[in-house]
């Protein structure tokens, strides 16, 4: 019997840091002893710049669009560690659709059974997430991962962003769509920004599965073409990202969120306006003192 092979897609808004945060977690599962693969699926294409000293790799549409049949090993390229990274790619600008990568490249992949052949353990999509229609939805949809994270911080447009995931999670998790394994909270310093995170996980029923804070360790391993893991394996940071390899390896129950209609979101985010300084001043909030 083959084994299984743990599909695992992230989403998360633009300039979430999505891109950084899967790339450490997939040095650290390499790290860890697993075989792994990167997937790419952004049409800017830069999900695996780090994992191969900040270079770009061709990409599945453009490889097509020059030789017209692909076979998968021509657009697979090794990168840190032994992991495999993979760019789907998109359309030439100002020409279709975006998520027309994704939907081509996988596939591709699932046709030549790319993946079995190479005995992987993890596949780790990169999926932009400010949007989950048309081909970013196709991780969902077509239940190809198991198991969705989204990165967010406690910002209201990055909940805005997951909460639409959720949505879409929701809407085809009775068709054998993927199902939610919980919220990476990024770039977490202050008081508040776990509170928000927090309170917005416990309402719409599901988890944080790791906090991981903002790093100048991050800046400076990227300015290299680096991941933490690869720049700064002996940094807080890089175990903070060990930390989440583990729990994303362990991880098996995924399940259904609830996420909140329009109006209670934004219902939601005025009364944490209000709530803000009062935790950040220490101000009891219902019989505790609020802040870390």
């Amino acid at each position: 019997m083959a084994k299984e092979i743990k599909q695992i897609a992230i989403y998360g808004k633009g300039g979430i840091g999505k891109s950084t945060t899967t790339s450490n977690l997939s040095a650290a599962l390499s790290r860890l002893g697993f075989k792994v693969m990167q997937f790419g699926c952004d049409p800017k294409s830069d999900s695996t710049n780090t994992l191969r000293g900040g270079t770009y790799i061709p990409t599945v549409l453009d490889t097509l669009r020059e030789k017209g049949k692909v076979k998968a090993a021509e657009v697979i390229f090794e990168g840190y560690n032994g992991i495999y990274c993979v760019e789907a790619g998109g359309p030439q600008p100002g020409v279709g659709c975006a998520g027309r990568g994704i939907i081509t490249a996988v596939e591709l992949f699932k046709q030549q059974r790319a993946f079995e052949e190479l005995d992987l353990d993890f596949v780790i999509y990169d999926v932009l997430g400010d949007v989950v229609c048309g081909g970013f939805a196709v991780p969902i949809r077509e239940g190809i991962a198991k198991h969705v994270f989204t990165v967010s911080s406690g910002d209201f447009m990055s909940i805005y962003a997951s909460n639409n995931l959720f949505k879409g999670i929701k809407k085809y998790s009775n068709s054998g769509g993927a199902l939610l394994g919980g919220v990476i909270a990024n770039s977490i310093n202050q008081g508040y920004s776990r509170e928000i995170v927090n309170d917005f996980v416990e309402r719409t029923k599901t988890q944080v599965i790791q906090y991981v804070p903002r790093s100048i360790t991050v800046t400076q391993s990227e300015l290299k073409g680096k991941t933490v893991i690869e720049a700064a394996p002996d940094s807080d940071q890089a175990r903070v990202y060990t930390q989440l390899a583990e729990r994303m390896a362990a991880h098996e129950d995924s399940k259904t969120p609830e996420p909140l209609e329009l109006d209670a979101l934004r219902n939601w985010a005025a009364d944490w306006s209000d709530r803000i300084l009062e935790i950040e001043s220490g101000i009891v909030v219902g019989g505790e003192t609020a802040g870390i």
